[in-house]
């Protein structure tokens, strides 16, 4: 047997399992980094509701005198009608005097010029424009103070005009008898009425019958086009009809002229269809509205205003009546009930107003949207359609105030999950985003810049309710949101509510692959968030963010880490904050045993010192995986004393996701063999705090702690440490976890452990090689990395074998059977179905576990003196 051990030439260094490495590339030292250093992610900053929907939060950073109020009271005085009536030219001052209406012949005045009946058509066309023409004026009085008189009061019919006039002549009854007469001027001359107006159904209007007509008192006749009869000739409509087919059509007239000719015509009949609708459907309606007090019955008002408006194409623009109706329904805002202002909102919102009434609608819907109890009439009302509009067409400029209470009004929707799914839906994060886009065009020294921000309050604050629903994510991606917002929190940097709402946006967005990728590329990122944590440094809400987001770019973006840690003072920032938070939880934790809180438990969410120290540390723990940057870290001496000195000062029990994020952290720069080593110099007293937590009842807290020992433990100061206070007892007891990566770990500490001959005995003490055969039995095919790990510690152990049954003990048996089963390639690949896993274990099993397994094996049956026949079961 001992010839046979003098004939073999194999090597007997022993197995370490983080030896000191030769000189690699960049890749090998990454990939074989991944096996044993550690990313860490923690739980997205948690951001409370607001008990209230305001303009501003609670925690808004504005003072109240140097904000806009989130609570107003609107009066019909609060809209300005002068700034929402149609534009026209000079306004001309009222006659002193009254028109006189003309009852009878015995009334009449010798003064006043009765009307003639006409005589041809051109006379009926001149009084039927003279006619269109008070129409177009009184539309602008007060009709609303009109008796409405029906048609049996003051009936009359006229002979039916010819077809050709169907278009011209329209029946008058459809106005109410006025109690008063509101004198005006017109072009045309002064027009008295002939006869008392009655009111007809529309249904006679469509029938065409004529009605009685008006006098016009002047010196000249106005033609159906609107021009003056003594401008031209008058010409009879049956040849306007038909031009070019009679004699009596004026050859000096050319066929432009004519064409012109029915332009005007057409809009003459346009403009006085629309003067009958007006009075026919919009005007009982508002005297509804003017007469009624019962709510109900003034949202049903509203509701069919709403409809006839639409159905009559007055909607979105200028007409004769608007002022008449946008007065009646200011009016209207004094009554105090949210779903009667809801019917007027949308009304006045799709009248297009403008100036103080735009700002005046948009305060309105924000009031109304500021009540949640108000969601489902808001919905079924549609007026986010209303408010959406005004964004997407109305000047920012102008209009900034009426944009920051319609924004205001859409952030308070935001909040509800079936509107923010319609305002995905209709396209309001592509125009949010144009929206931004347009605010970061103003530049600091215009003079809307202040005001636009508190705009921008309201727009980000909507931005970051939408991250949270996933179809509105997909559109922020492509709609470049990080570049605008990058630019704004470039911009507002000195505006700690907009960085504080644009960074819960990136917070929120940066827990998803995606949008983290596209982060991670805007470098200019990088340098915002920098000199926000420099400028911010004790606002923990706006740290704790930053700290997550560098936290997530940093979790699996190599280049992510390697811009982040090339910018100017990055490093010493994160330091300073340690430092800062740091001292903050000492503070806190020094307050509470002062007021006698020593032995009661602590609360169960960390503090908001804590929080911030524990994703800190995680971004630490992400950057050390690049190699480079690991070296770094591991020999920055301030980085490695305030790791230390959280494991110190800070129990697992108070606080376990900090003082296992410090232990994770440390393990990684204790990976690095680096020219003065932080973690090499305070390594015992690392190994100190390590114990600490290693008889803590926190299984997390043990496992990471003897991952910690199994890197450390490559330092004999650390292996007679372990010795001394029998770690080691416990690190072999960890074999029985069952576990793979606490077996994995225990296995580590043990490898190196067994590098000096003096240790090795101490695997037979707590029956070890029996523990370590039963960890490749339980996990070899299945984690190859493992079972590597076990053969190496074994072939160290047995480095001065003389007999394997003295070595091995019992389980030399087993082991044999054991290594032979593994080392069959054909029962390996059998073990996986799948195939794209086969290959991974297969290349697992050839260049790691293979090489070990078949030396082990060897040395084995070398000194082994009977070989049993071994009988090979499939896994």
């Amino acid at each position: 047997m001992q010839a046979s051990k003098n004939k073999n030439t194999e090597k007997t260094e022993p197995f370490y399992r983080l030896s000191v490495p030769k000189q690699k590339s960049s890749s090998e030292i990454i990939n074989e980094a991944r096996n044993v250093l550690r990313t860490l992610r923690t739980r997205r900053p948690f951001t409370p509701t607001e008990d209230q929907r305001k303009l501003f939060g609670s925690g808004s950073s504005r003072a109240p005198q140097n904000r806009p109020p989130s609570v107003f009271s609107l009066h019909a005085s609060s809209f300005d009608l002068a700034e929402s009536r149609p534009a026209s030219g000079v306004r001309l001052s009222p006659l002193d005097h009254k028109p006189i209406l003309v009852t009878s012949a015995k009334d009449e005045d010798p003064s006043i010029s009765l009307p003639k009946p006409p005589v041809d058509d051109a006379e009926v066309r001149k009084v039927s424009s003279a006619r269109a023409h008070l129409f177009r004026r009184s539309s602008q009085g007060n009709f609303l103070s009109a008796k409405m008189v029906t048609s049996d009061e003051n009936e009359e019919k006229l002979d039916e005009e010819p077809a050709k006039m169907n278009n011209l002549c329209r029946n008058n009854n459809f106005l109410a008898e006025q109690r008063s007469c509101t004198p005006f001027n017109d072009e045309t001359g002064q027009l008295i009425c002939s006869e008392h107006i009655s009111g007809l159904e529309g249904e006679d209007f469509r029938k065409g019958t004529a009605g009685t007509l008006f006098h016009v008192r002047g010196e000249r006749s106005v033609n159906s086009d609107g021009r003056f009869a003594d401008e031209e000739q008058q010409l009879p409509c049956d040849q306007m009809k038909k031009p070019g087919t009679g004699s009596s059509w004026p050859r000096s007239m050319g066929w432009k002229r004519q064409v012109a000719g029915l332009e005007d015509e057409t809009r003459i009949n346009e403009s006085e269809e629309k003067e009958i609708f007006w009075h026919v459907r919009i005007l009982p309606i508002l005297h509804e509205l003017e007469k009624e007090d019962n709510i109900e019955n003034l949202c049903l008002a509203c509701t069919k205003l709403y409809q006839a408006l639409n159905e009559g194409n007055m909607l979105r623009k200028r007409f004769k009546g608007r002022n008449v109706l946008l007065k009646t329904l200011y009016k209207l805002v004094d009554i105090d009930s949210d779903l009667l202002h809801l019917k007027l909102a949308k009304i006045i919102l799709a009248m297009k107003v403008d100036g103080k009434g735009l700002l005046g609608v948009c305060k309105l819907a924000f009031n109304i949207c500021r009540n949640e109890k108000n969601d489902y009439i808001v919905q079924k009302d549609r007026l986010l359609d209303c408010l959406l509009e005004v964004l997407r067409t109305e000047d920012l400029q102008k209009n900034n105030e009426a944009f920051l209470y319609c924004m205001g009004a859409i952030k308070f929707m935001s909040g509800n999950a079936v509107l923010i799914n319609e305002m995905v839906n209709k396209g309001a994060v592509e125009m949010l985003l144009q929206l931004m886009k347009q605010i970061n065009n103003k530049k600091e020294n215009d003079t809307c810049f202040s005001n636009l921000g508190h705009l921008l309050v309201q727009l980000t604050a909507t931005l970051r309710n939408l991250a949270d629903f996933p179809a509105a994510r997909g559109r922020l991606l492509c709609g470049a949101a990080v570049s605008e917002l990058c630019v704004a929190l470039e911009q507002r940097m000195n505006d700690k509510d907009i960085c504080t709402y644009i960074v819960r946006i990136f917070s929120k967005l940066s827990s998803y692959n995606d949008f983290c990728a596209a982060l991670a590329d805007c470098s200019r990122c990088y340098v915002l968030f920098l000199a926000l944590l420099n400028k911010h440094q004790k606002q923990q809400d706006l740290v704790i963010r930053i700290i997550f987001i560098l936290g997530n770019l940093t979790a699996k973006n190599n280049e992510a880490r390697e811009q982040f840690f090339k910018e100017k003072g990055s490093i010493n920032t994160l330091i300073s904050l340690f430092q800062t938070y740091h001292e903050l939880d000492l503070n806190a934790q020094k307050w509470y045993h002062e007021r006698g809180g020593e032995g009661k438990n602590h609360p169960e969410h960390p503090s908001e010192a804590e929080d911030v120290l524990i994703k800190l540390i995680s971004v630490l723990a992400n950057l050390s995986i690049h190699p480079s940057i690991g070296a770094a870290l591991a020999a920055a001496h301030r980085v490695v004393e305030l790791l230390v000195t959280v494991l110190e000062y800070k129990s697992v029990d108070d606080c376990e996701e900090l003082v296992i994020n410090a232990a994770t952290t440390i393990n990684n720069l204790s990976y690095y063999k680096v020219k003065s080593s932080a973690v090499e110099d305070k390594k015992l007293r690392i190994a100190e705090m390590l114990l600490k937590l290693l008889m803590s009842n926190n299984m997390d807290g043990v496992v990471e702690a003897v991952r910690v020992f199994g890197n450390l433990s490559q330092y004999h100061e650390i292996c007679d440490f372990i010795i001394k206070k029998k770690i080691y007892k416990f690190v072999i007891t960890l074999l029985d976890a069952k576990n793979q990566d606490v077996c994995f770990s225990a296995c580590g500490v043990l490898l190196n452990l067994t590098v000096d001959k003096n240790n090795r005995a101490l695997l037979m003490e707590e029956v070890g090689i029996g523990k370590l055969v039963d960890c490749l039995q339980d996990f070899g095919p299945a984690d190859w990395q493992l079972a590597c790990l076990i053969c190496k510690t074994l072939w160290n152990y047995s480095e001065n074998i003389t007999n394997a049954a003295s070595c091995f003990g019992e389980d030399t048996d087993r082991l044999l059977v054991l290594l032979t089963s593994l080392l069959d390639e054909e029962l390996v690949l059998d073990y996986s179905p799948d195939r794209n896993l086969r290959n991974y274990h297969k290349l697992y099993w050839e260049t790691e576990f293979k090489p070990v397994a078949e030396k082990l094996l060897h040395r084995i049956q070398s000194h082994h003196s009977l070989c049993p026949a071994v009988t090979v079961t499939p896994f």
